[in-house]
């Protein structure tokens, strides 16, 4: 369970201020990346649509790679595409839009664009300004739209949630997947993984030292009974084990299908993801500092009180925490203002099934429900989707923004629903548990 207790309070003593938005170096000029990166952008084959080849434009716009496909009956609509978290490389590339995505947006006669963003690392501000320039830009190559349609993955959900905030009136509908629509909450989930396995494990070793993960992990891992622990393999936790994988399920979604072989698939990734504190770095290549477990609750409470014995943790950077601002890591408040559906797998723990219950409430919380939808579909690996799965969204979501017709969704946001057995069947493509991937960690659905 999270609150905004303390950042509220401190909300009211702090000023919150936030990084104004990207200025390009003086010098350089706007079809030329920044200073230190580079683009891999290499030549698309334009796809056949009715017997017609599509046209295919690409370059650099605002120090941004892009590419835009255009079918040759295009319906005058445009789709732009928002790419997930890069790494902290130097290399700017572009991705068309994913799950067989690309194919069906051209054959309903949609153009699409994608940027690549003018940065890497979690850089939510520059994917926020790239993509809406980008779709501005497309008015200059092509045309003026009649209507924006805007779809992505992970950070890419990030950057949809913060988009429909950011310019209002501007898109019409949105299709987030695997998305960080619970913004700086994914960065407490990060922290609580180490801060109740460190509770737990009775090893503490916060702030993170550098031997954190070939030293300290290890001996916290042997704890817990972790280091056997394989999905789908014999249970070898310890009590206290048990006791952590329940808390991480509680604050990755709750008790929901799934959960115990998502823990064992997820639980040394999650370990991984911590460092030592980089104050030097920009808040994009070092979101930890934005983290806190000041207000969380943990459960369950035993056979270890998780809330007195966990140790509690400020965030490094209260004045990106408490930004209203566009900054690289910005929050979202849930004023979606159109159409939006999501999906989500139910056993990510990357990207956790809580960010869809976290954005739930606070577009509840502003009174714009009747904007979201959302899907749980029954997989475990980060944004695995079937294209039959992300095509029915995509479909469902354009009858939504063109005729009012709102599609069926899943009460993520109800504890009992959730735990039910058969929880993300109705989304779930029946025909992809045989497939690869982590399926078949599920039972099959009824």
């Amino acid at each position: 369970m999270r609150t905004r207790l303390v950042v509220s309070l401190l909300g009211l003593v702090l000023v919150a201020g936030g990084a104004p938005a990207q200025a390009a170096p003086v010098g350089v000029p706007g079809d030329q990346p920044l200073p230190g990166y580079t683009v891999s952008n290499p030549p698309l084959k334009p796809e056949v649509v009715n017997g017609q080849p599509t046209r295919v434009l690409q370059g650099v716009h605002q120090h941004s790679a892009y590419t835009v496909e255009v079918p040759a009956n295009w319906n005058g609509r445009l789709a732009m595409w928002a790419h997930g978290y890069r790494g902290t490389g130097t290399v700017l590339t572009v991705d068309p839009p994913g799950y067989g995505l690309r194919t069906r947006m051209l054959g309903q006669g949609y153009a699409w664009a994608a940027s690549s963003y003018y940065s890497n690392g979690y850089d939510v501000r520059a994917g926020v300004l790239a993509t809406h320039d980008l779709a501005k830009h497309f008015g200059k190559l092509v045309a003026k739209p009649k209507q924006v349609l805007i779809a992505g993955v992970s950070m890419g959900g990030h950057v949809i949630g913060r988009s429909l905030e950011q310019f209002p009136g501007f898109y019409d509908g949105a299709l987030p997947m695997c998305g960080v629509l619970g913004d700086h909450e994914l960065f407490d989930f990060f922290l609580d993984h180490q801060l109740t396995a460190q509770a737990l494990s009775g090893i503490r070793a916060y702030p993170i030292p550098e031997d954190y993960l070939t030293t300290v992990v290890p001996r916290i891992q042997e704890k817990l009974g972790l280091a056997g622990l394989v999905p789908g393999g014999p249970d070898v936790v310890t009590d206290r084990g048990a006791q952590f994988r329940a808390a991480v399920v509680e604050r990755s979604g709750g008790p929901r299908p799934g959960a115990t072989p998502a823990f064992a698939y997820w639980k040394d990734f999650l370990f991984g993801l911590a460092s030592p504190p980089a104050d030097e770095a920009t808040l994009a290549f070092d979101p930890a500092r934005l983290a806190t477990n000041l207000g969380t609750r943990y459960r369950p409470s035993e056979p270890v009180d998780l809330n007195r014995a966990v140790q509690r943790v400020a965030p490094r950077d209260w004045r990106s925490r408490l930004s209203p601002a566009l900054t690289e890591i910005p929050a979202i408040a849930g004023r979606p203002g159109v159409p939006v559906l999501s999906l989500h797998g139910l056993g990510d723990m990357f990207v956790p099934f809580s960010m869809e219950q976290d954005y739930r409430t606070d577009v509840a919380r502003h009174g714009q429900s009747r904007w979201l939808v959302q899907r749980a579909i029954r997989t475990v690996e980060h944004c695995e989707f079937s294209p039959a799965e992300a095509g029915a969204a995509w479909n469902d979501l354009v009858k939504w923004a063109d005729r009012g017709t709102k599609p069926a969704g899943d009460a993520v946001g109800d504890r009992s629903t959730v735990a039910s057995p058969a929880f993300g069947c109705r989304f779930t493509e029946a025909a992809a548990y045989t497939g690869p991937g982590t399926r078949r960690l599920f039972s099959p659905c009824p």
